[in-house]
């Protein structure tokens, strides 16, 4: 079974839920998508056993062979190349805009004028924390963007024997749409705030139109506060759980620690709720 966790905006405690939902799974894979800014190792303090670069491919231009016919950059979508014909003859690239999707290549109509080279922009770690296979994303600084790195990470090294939680980066952009395609179902993580409902309102309209199977999971619950339990009466959809404003749970929270032991039964009981759904 595969859960992602995710939020429509940052802070809201996507992992915190995370990682204490892996904790109390009996064999899971706690996977980290959130690339640009992974922190789920500061809780669960992994044992890293493995590190992998992850590449990808760009285009290098050999201008002694080139025509400088311009197909190459008609065919980027994304204007990360620019040919100047005559007198010039130059071929600029500008590697942040470039998605190493393959076009440029495919339409370069003289062979080995134009060819892809691998560029490391990223990294795979992988280790144990305890009971939990641990695996992570990372991307390099300065990278632009951290979709194909998720994508691979997922279609190479899911281990769909597990129960596998997905840590989502948070928003609704393409990385979160890459991390939570074809889960089989998302938890999304809001906090009861005017800012926790209006983010929650745009993870909703995300879910819902890719078809997942989704709940909500309340942060920072206090008793008397409505607001998302108002707003989730209304859209008929199920909050599965709500985990309590603690004062001290921020103090051990700042410290890198998560009472994992403490809240075990329940997040037991959120994995029933959610194996029930699916």
């Amino acid at each position: 079974m595969k859960i992602a966790v995710t939020s429509g905006k940052g802070g809201t405690g996507k992992t915190t839920i995370a990682t204490m939902l892996a904790y109390s799974c009996d064999n899971p894979q706690y996977i980290d998508c959130d690339a640009e800014e992974p922190n789920g190792h500061l809780f669960l303090k992994p044992r890293i056993e493995r590190v992998e670069p992850f590449n990808v491919l760009v285009p290098k231009i050999n201008e002694d062979i080139c025509t400088f016919c311009g197909k190459c950059a008609e065919a980027c979508v994304y204007k990360a190349l620019v040919v100047m014909g005559e007198p010039l003859k130059k071929t600029m690239f500008f590697d942040d805009l470039c998605h190493s999707c393959g076009a440029c290549a495919y339409v370069c109509p003289v062979e080995g004028a134009l060819v892809e080279m691998p560029q490391e922009v990223g990294k795979f770690k992988f280790g144990k924390a305890g009971h939990i296979d641990f695996v992570m994303g990372e991307l390099n600084i300065g990278e632009a963007s951290a979709t194909q790195l998720i994508a691979n990470l997922k279609k190479r090294y899911m281990d769909e024997s597990k129960t596998v939680i997905l840590d989502s980066p948070p928003g609704t952009s393409c990385t979160v749409v890459e991390t939570i395609e074809g889960s089989d179902y998302v938890l999304l993580v809001t906090e009861p705030t005017p800012f926790g409902l209006s983010d929650l309102k745009l993870s909703v309209e995300l879910v819902r139109n890719m078809g997942l199977k989704f709940g909500i999971v309340v942060n920072k619950h206090e008793e008397g506060n409505s607001l998302i339990d108002d707003y989730a009466r209304d859209e008929n959809i199920e909050i599965l759980f709500r985990l309590p404003f603690s004062e001290d749970f921020a103090r051990s929270y700042s410290k890198g620690e998560l009472p994992f032991e403490e809240f075990k039964d329940d997040f037991k009981g959120l994995l029933k709720r959610i194996e029930e759904r699916v």
